[in-house]
């Protein structure tokens, strides 16, 4: 198993990011896992480390491709990417769920959107890729090119590969499965509960 799957695995673990039982998705579908990655916020130590592996990510992203800013969709995403964006000297732009009617209103805050952009859009999980397209039109229709996506966890739904038919490029730090094969060769989780999780996965 790679080091770097090993310790974001323990960093979802340790600050209780990742649960084990069984919760009901935004599909309406039964799983055996749940991901909060809020949870992150109470660890500073596991927060820190992966930001740094994301951040390390996105330097290898920027050896290819400029990148001119960072954005993401509120809430999860929105909690870590600043912090990410500090650690690569980018600005970042949180998309709104909801366009905002008073004050500064539109769906975008932080960074203005500009013609040509190149941002990478940052996110948690990755399910089915549909809140990824939620976050990532408004960016384009302000004239941004959004080529690459990164998140923190593929929750292997098939996300990843219809958000690859649009044509964008997903980073995934870790696959679920991975993850939960680190926590059992651990002793974090029994063997029971990963081939649970890996069945639902499988299905």
């Amino acid at each position: 198993m790679n080091p770097t799957t090993d310790k974001i695995a323990e960093a979802l673990y340790n600050s209780g990011c990742i649960k084990f039982g069984s919760f009901k998705i935004k599909s309406g579908v039964l799983s055996p896992y749940y991901i909060d990655m809020a949870r992150l916020l109470s660890k500073p130590k596991e927060l820190c480390s992966i930001i740094e592996i994301a951040a390390q990510k996105i330097s290898q992203i920027t050896n290819g491709d400029s990148l001119t800013k960072l954005a993401s969709i509120e809430l999860k995403g929105a909690l870590i990417v600043p912090i990410i964006a500090c650690k690569v000297n980018l600005p970042c732009i949180i998309v709104r769920k909801e366009e905002k009617v008073y004050g500064v209103t539109g769906r975008i805050a932080g960074a203005d959107v500009e013609k040509g952009d190149k941002i990478l859009f940052v996110d948690d999980v990755v399910s089915e890729g549909l809140s990824k397209i939620e976050g990532i039109t408004p960016l384009q229709e302000l004239g941004a090119e959004v080529k690459h996506i990164l998140v923190i966890v593929n929750r292997e739904q098939n996300g990843v590969e219809k958000l690859e038919k649009e044509g964008y490029i997903v980073h995934a730090l870790v696959k679920i499965s991975e993850v939960v094969i680190s926590l059992q060769k651990n002793g974090k989780i029994s063997t029971e509960q990963a081939e649970t999780v890996l069945s639902f996965i499988k299905k």
